[in-house]
């Protein structure tokens, strides 16, 4: 590997460890409850590397929202190509879970962490309406294909309502597992058994009785 290769590399590394570590403070301390300092004390450097990489706290969270709510949106992507819209709806659910169990601090700071109102964070740039970058887009999108398969109740003939619901559905199951996974009072079923038992029964709820 050549010089600027590793160079290259580095700064990849540091960046990457600026965000985690950024992330775990605004999910703990609060937007308002983290400074630059605090983050270079966290990761032991010194705020003056972390000016390198980001130019102030706001560039920083921006980084943060930009790269997590993406990379949600990403693991729908591969979904588009299921033909049955009711099918991809239960798939969309098991991989928003799948995708907050496997990145929990990212889940708490995207969903469970309150979002200060910055500049940076318009509808445009934040990929808003894209349903390659915006997950809400994709799953209104797919609710969308399936009412006009005939697939929901007659009365349901809102998108919004839909999805939010179900999206609502899936957020309890990935926030009670997130805070309360190690809580031995309560015996807790496998949590990929209550996400199925969940999506059936959210769906059999919206659908036509005759699906």
């Amino acid at each position: 590997m050549g010089v600027q290769e590793r160079r290259k590399r580095e700064r990849s590394e540091t960046r990457d460890k600026i965000l985690d570590a950024a992330r775990e403070l605004f999910v703990t301390e609060g937007y308002d409850g983290v400074s630059m300092r605090r983050v270079a004390e966290k990761i032991e450097y010194s705020p003056t590397a972390i000016y390198v990489h980001f130019a102030n706290k706001e560039e920083l969270f921006l980084e943060l929202c930009h790269s997590d709510y993406h990379r949600l949106a990403e693991s729908f992507v591969k979904l588009a190509q299921i033909p049955d819209p009711v099918e991809k709806l239960r798939q969309i659910g098991r991989a928003y879970i799948e995708f907050g169990l496997k990145n929990p601090n990212h889940y708490r700071m995207m969903f469970m962490t309150a979002h200060p109102h910055l500049p940076g964070m318009v509808e445009e740039e934040m990929g808003k309406g894209n349903p390659e970058e915006d997950a809400y887009e994709f799953l209104r999108m797919t609710v969308e294909e399936a009412m006009r398969a005939g697939a929901f109740r007659d009365d349901l003939t809102d998108a919004d309502m839909i999805a939010q619901t179900l999206w609502a559905a899936s957020h309890g199951v990935v926030s009670l597992q997130i805070a309360k996974c190690d809580d031995n009072w309560v015996p807790w079923c496998p949590v990929e058994r209550r996400t199925d038992v969940m999506l059936d029964g959210m769906l059999s709820g919206l659908l036509k009785r005759e699906r």
